[in-house]
């Protein structure tokens, strides 16, 4: 075998058994300090990284863009999985203007202030507010586990997390097609360009899943059952593949057929005798996933680069948190007068905006496409992924309880007074 061949597979072998390594030690002081597993996984990509310099992948490298793009379709794919069609209906309305709109509103916010505080050109700050304006499945679901919300919030907040990464996803690709001049764009031209490539991944997406639904989960006719989880690998990857082949969205046709997937039983499909089987390599396949976005996006950080950007992009941050994300709430909680949306209910919404994987990783392929200004939307979009999840996530449990949303074992849900 050729010595070079054979460096790069030693490399990637050592590689993967030390973010394992660091993961699940991490991971269990993750368990002992109740705090998101991304969070650790970010510090210990930093200590591999920075501090002992046992990690040195760069994020233009083949290996780096692979475990993101990998990364990010199955994690999508599983978010899609994980709603249930059923729980949308009362409030659909919230779950959609939150899910394009209001991307759209947090991009724009964002996007402001990163321009006047960052001195980033437009279409860059753009470019920033795209990738940092969705929320994060991968985060929220594991809290949601250990602390039981009403169930309106939480499947409300759950939809729009897995819904708008798909649309942040669309939007950033976008935007780095303008930049890098392979398409010439106007307002509605880009538009159209938008709904084009977000309705085709959408509707690839449903027939890619609902084929391979119905070829695992048909009793008669499913000769993939024996093949189940499998098939749910090959539905992923198919339909991201499928979408980038016809000029799509990948993402949103991976993330649509994990939507068809999770919801087999609408579609008069049985998937009950797997669901167990499903859940559990699901939820090790996610946790695999996380670990190499996260180790190695913290092992890339630019230190000197935040410190010099430290308190205009913490300014940044704020608005983001604090101003971007109450205004996208407002407005599009709103107009949803059929779901009689609590005073309490929006307040947590509010704070619920974790930031996580898919950021991390369209921060990581945004890098390697070589596009300007990158290493200081890399370091802007590290501070927003640690700073949510260190502060928002670790404490949604917390304001759950002082609002009245948490529902414990056995007790009936009630609507609360919505005070502190």
């Amino acid at each position: 075998m050729d010595n070079t061949i054979t460096h790069l597979i030693e490399h990637i072998l050592i590689l993967l058994v030390l973010i394992f390594g660091l993961g699940m030690f991490f991971g269990k002081v993750a368990q002992w300090l109740k705090l998101p597993d991304v969070a650790l996984f970010l510090i210990a990509g930093m200590l591999a990284g920075q501090a002992f310099h046992w990690i040195n992948e760069s994020s233009t490298s083949f290996t780096n863009q692979f475990i993101l793009v990998i990364g990010s379709t199955l994690i999508l794919f599983d978010g899609g999985r994980n709603i249930k069609l059923a729980g949308l209906r009362q409030v659909w309305l919230t779950v959609s203007l939150l899910s394009i709109p209001g991307v759209l509103i947090t991009c724009g916010t964002v996007a402001v202030v990163a321009h006047l505080l960052l001195d980033l050109p437009w279409l860059y700050a753009l470019l920033l507010g795209a990738i940092i304006a969705s929320t994060d499945p991968a985060t929220l679901i594991p809290v949601f586990k250990q602390v039981k919300i009403r169930t309106k919030v939480r499947e409300t907040v759950e939809s729009e997390s897995a819904f708008n990464d798909a649309t942040a996803s669309i939007l950033t690709f976008s935007l780095i097609a303008i930049i890098l001049g392979t398409q010439e764009v106007s307002l509605m031209s880009g538009t159209l360009d938008f709904v084009k490539t977000a309705l085709g991944g959408l509707l690839l997406g449903a027939a890619i899943g609902y084929v391979m639904t119905f070829m695992a989960a048909h009793l008669k006719l499913g000769f993939l059952r024996d093949y189940t989880t499998i098939a749910m690998v090959v539905t992923s990857l198919g339909a991201y593949m499928a979408g980038e082949m016809i000029g799509v969205s990948g993402f949103m046709a991976t993330f649509t057929a994990g939507l068809i997937w999770g919801n087999a039983e609408t579609f008069k499909l049985n998937m009950q005798d797997k669901r167990h089987e499903m859940d559990h390599f699901s939820e090790n396949i996610t946790v695999i996933m996380r670990m190499l976005i996260f180790i190695l996006l913290g092992s890339q950080v630019n230190f000197p680069l935040i410190l010099a950007h430290f308190w205009t992009s913490l300014g940044v941050i704020f608005v983001f948190m604090f101003i971007a994300r109450p205004l996208t709430v407002l407005i599009c909680t709103w107009p949803d007068r059929k779901a009689k949306w609590r005073r309490n209910e929006i307040l947590f919404m509010f704070w619920v905006r974790e930031t996580g994987v898919i950021p991390a990783a369209l921060c990581g392929m945004v890098a390697g496409m070589g596009v300007a200004h990158s290493d200081l939307i890399a370091s802007v979009t590290f501070m927003a992924v640690l700073i949510t999840i260190l502060f928002q996530a670790s404490t949604t449990a917390y304001f759950a309880r002082k609002l009245g949303l948490e529902v414990k074992p056995g007790e009936p849900e009630t609507l609360g007074n919505g005070k502190f």
